[in-house]
């Protein structure tokens, strides 16, 4: 899977054969076949494993307690950085979020799952903004969750110019507390210091 993930830094999927794996892995090609059914079950199951890593990070490195915004950008942050660490991986499973919404059956099934744990460890913190009343509670979390990730994903992928990691992600969490519309800037201002401030405060520590 590592070596897969590798590769993957570039190449596209169809560029990469069974052969290229094993011999970037040094094992034999049978070897590979001992534990997934082909190329495509191959870089299935590595970006799932992503899914998995992320999650872990999450509940681990996500702050417990402090306030929301702390939380949220904390959560952004090790999101982020795992995208920009990970950047092949995070290319693979943008690959396979886009085959799986044409597939059925139990790999859809499977990589539901996976979603919706990551979007779950979202969640948890955004059930924190809902109960300050920070966070619209009309949305269900987990929605309002499947929403940041999609805004952090771009970030990752389309704003790499942006004046600094903090910055931008400051940027993406007041959008996505706040919205897009003009007004918003105005309404975001103390939004805004609040993150600036946690984020200060995270630093120092």
């Amino acid at each position: 899977m590592q070596a897969a993930e590798e590769l993957f830094t570039g190449r596209r999927l169809h560029e990469i054969t069974l052969d290229d794996v094993a011999h970037q892995a040094a094992v034999g090609k049978g070897t590979i076949y001992r534990y997934f059914r082909d190329k495509d079950d191959l870089f299935f199951q590595t970006a799932m494993n992503g899914f998995d890593e992320l999650c872990d990070l999450l509940e681990r490195a996500a702050p417990g307690d402090g306030a929301f915004a702390k939380q949220l950008l904390g959560a952004a942050k090790q999101i982020s950085a795992f995208f920009r660490r990970r950047r092949p991986l995070f290319r693979m499973m943008q690959s396979e979020e886009t085959r799986m919404r044409c597939c059925k059956g139990e790999l859809r099934r499977r990589w539901t799952i996976h979603r919706r744990r990551m979007a779950s460890a979202v969640a948890d913190i955004l059930h924190r903004g809902v109960e300050e009343g920070t966070v619209r509670g009309d949305i269900p979390a987990e929605v309002l969750a499947g929403i940041l990730l999609g805004m952090l994903r771009t970030n990752a992928r389309d704003l790499p110019g942006m004046s600094g990691e903090s910055p931008s992600l400051r940027t993406v969490v007041d959008l996505f507390l706040q919205g897009a519309g003009a007004n918003a800037r105005r309404r975001g201002a103390s939004v805004r210091s609040s993150l600036a401030a946690a984020a200060a405060s995270g630093d120092r520590k």
